[in-house]
């Protein structure tokens, strides 16, 4: 997320760290922000740790905003180094002033403690669940957002479970509609899962613009569309 020249990211799962330094060669980001220890949301922290500890010298430490077990997850990656030599830890859930943003962070229903993301600026918003089973915070999470970000794993027989630590496309949409959010965009999708099925899946319930997470794309706030 860039905000007149303020970087900040959300969640670095498997491969992103190239697409980040794509984007940013030096991999000089503001501040990270990971919603949980599962690996698919928080590996790549690692190659970003190793780059800042290895050729950052006479950088200020990087903040860092995740639950706990983000640390345990990474730390144990290098046991013989602090993480915190890098980064500068804020604990979620909880809340905080980064650079231009107001950020929240509220627990969510998921196999391991998540924290979904409320980011402000300017009189904007861009909300994100991280993993998450369905909940009514997601509607405070998501309250008049001008994107909100929401897993639509669509697993078989997700609906059906008990215990709920993940949604399908069409819960997405519900609870994006009960947020009154302004767009909606859809990840997290289970491998194979058919996208544009997704997507109408979530209008059943949503009736605003509903994109589908893929790889470049850009999405700029206060805008209707892309």
């Amino acid at each position: 997320m860039d905000w007149d020249g303020y970087r900040l990211v959300l969640d670095l799962g498997y491969a992103t760290l190239p697409r980040l330094l794509a984007h940013w060669p030096d991999g000089a980001v503001d501040g990270v922000v990971i919603t949980h220890e599962h690996p698919d949301h928080c590996i790549d922290l690692h190659g970003l740790f190793r780059m800042r500890f290895y050729g950052g010298a006479g950088r200020s430490r990087l903040p860092l905003f995740c639950p706990a077990g983000v640390l345990d997850r990474i730390g144990g990656l290098e046991p013989d180094v602090d993480l915190r030599e890098v980064f500068d830890v804020r604990l979620l859930p909880g809340s905080y002033r980064l650079g231009p943003f107001e950020l929240t962070g509220m627990l969510l229903p998921h196999y391991v403690p998540n924290a979904g993301i409320r980011v402000q600026a300017d009189g904007f918003a861009l909300a994100y669940s991280g993993d998450t089973g369905p909940t009514p915070v997601l509607a405070e999470l998501g309250r008049d957002a001008d994107l909100f970000i929401i897993e639509a794993t669509d697993r078989d027989g997700e609906s059906g479970r008990l215990t709920r630590n993940l949604m399908t496309s069409t819960e997405a949409g519900l609870w994006a509609r009960r947020a009154g959010a302004r767009r909606l965009m859809l990840t997290h999708f289970w491998p194979g899962n058919d996208r544009a099925a997704a997507v109408a899946a979530a209008q059943v319930e949503f009736d605003g613009v509903v994109l589908a997470a893929e790889e470049g794309l850009t999405v700029i706030l206060g805008t209707p569309d892309r």
